[in-house]
């Protein structure tokens, strides 16, 4: 899938979320809202039910058409206009609320004019039993009524919550699927890069391994030209070039098997006590004789670092590795600097080259498998992107640090932290 195609998905995909999740928020608030509206309506008929019987019992007189004001969405005061009895308004609460089906908890307070405070009632589970221990709150005052009582309810968000819960159930299963469309957004970009780096190394491969075989397509005509018995310094010459190509085609497929192994069964590490130092120059010297003059290596190392606790073939290939990618990528005249340094119970190593750097936007991708620094057409560094995958594997098994210095101005550094303490193994 293309990549048009794959923002395309995106997009829409983002657009369709947004808008049910929009419409979704919508359809519960106007049903909360609808839910809350339906529970004030049967709670004004219940308490204006109750306004009326006390009317009858006290011979007193209405001194508003509507008794019933609901101060807020769970609090509601009623005007009796004559002095009320608890037990008389809690009987005929609990009778009320019972009659309509009311089931939620609520507590009531009394007002008294000669105090001018609300007097607190009882606390009330939605079955009618009184709770003893109940924490209750100072019920409001209401200025336009001189005997009232005031009815509230604790826990009427809970109680809709309750009703609504195909709602909730709704928004889970919305929650699911928003989850499994971005799991599914993520498998497709990671079948895209994988699918990119496949495609990448296979054109790699197509390249390193075209040059080495038209050589030794050349140097077996060549030699198997019956003029060329006649001439054996040309057929010893095209033999070492066939011999020369064979080698290299061997080192890159060993490259390939050994990335192979290593992600099968992993590393075996062979633990041993060794001087860094040594392992460093021995390094040095190959990378010199396998590059003759054009390449110029200084090194700065450190007396005082000691022995190290590490596998010898692997640590050695780390620093082949580090110099091959230096003296690659460098230009025609590379200058390594390698610096080794002790801090605290670390030895900190960097290995820095002359030549363009990395910019920042590459510099995170640098140890992925297969990953090489676009270059658009141009094809000029050999290699497959395995060499510092290889490294930052190696750093991970030995519970080691490598990473590309990002405040270099010019070149290139990598920074490697290797940790005396004896490592687990």
């Amino acid at each position: 899938m293309r990549y048009k195609h794959i923002r395309y998905v995106v997009l829409l995909g983002a657009f369709a979320i947004i808008g049910i999740i929009a419409i979704q928020l919508y359809f519960m608030k106007k049903e909360w809202s609808n839910k809350e509206k339906q529970f004030a309506q049967t709670v004004t008929i219940c308490l204006r039910n109750v306004a009326t019987k006390i009317y009858k019992i006290n011979n007193a007189t209405p001194s508003t058409p509507n008794p019933v004001r609901q101060l807020s969405s769970n609090y509601f005061v009623v005007d009796v206009n004559s002095e009320i009895d608890a037990n008389i308004l809690e009987h005929y609460l609990k009778t009320e609320f019972d009659r309509y089906n009311i089931q939620t908890d609520f507590e009531f307070g009394i007002y008294n004019c000669e105090t001018d405070v609300m007097e607190y009632g009882n606390y009330l589970f939605h079955n009618g039993v009184v709770k003893q221990d109940a924490e209750t709150v100072a019920l409001p005052k209401y200025s336009g009524y001189n005997y009232y009582f005031g009815v509230n309810f604790p826990l009427l968000n809970n109680t809709i919550a309750g009703d609504m819960t195909m709602w909730f159930f709704l928004v889970g299963i919305l929650a699911v699927s928003i989850v499994f469309f971005v799991y599914s957004i993520f498998v497709i970009l990671q079948q895209k890069r994988l699918s990119e780096l496949q495609r990448d190394f296979i054109n790699t491969m197509t390249h390193e391994f075209k040059t080495p075989i038209a050589s030794i397509n050349i140097a077996a005509d060549v030699i198997s030209n019956p003029q060329s018995l006649n001439e054996p310094s040309r057929i010893l010459t095209y033999g070492s070039v066939i011999k020369q190509e064979v080698n290299r085609l061997n080192d890159q497929v060993d490259k390939v098997l050994q990335i192979a192994r290593i992600e099968k069964s992993g590393f075996h590490l062979r633990m041993e006590m060794l001087d860094l130092n040594a392992i460093i120059k021995q390094a040095v010297e190959n990378c010199m004789a396998n590059h003759g003059e054009k390449v110029k290596i200084k090194t700065e190392l450190a007396e005082d670092t000691g022995l190290i606790q590490g596998d010898r073939m692997h640590l050695t290939n780390i620093f082949y590795n580090l110099l091959d990618n230096a003296v690659k990528y460098a230009g025609e005249t590379p200058e390594i600097v390698i610096k080794t340094w002790k801090a605290k119970s670390k030895i900190l190593i960097t290995v820095s080259d002359n030549g363009p750097g990395i910019t920042r936007a590459y510099q995170k991708r640098v140890f992925q498998k297969f990953y090489r620094i676009p270059t658009a057409n141009v094809h000029d560094v050999k290699g497959f992107g395995l060499g510092l995958f290889y490294v930052k594997s190696i750093c991970d098994a030995h519970h080691w640090k490598i990473s590309l210095d990002p405040s270099s101005e010019k070149g290139t550094t990598f920074i490697l932290e290797i940790n005396q303490k004896p490592m687990n193994r």
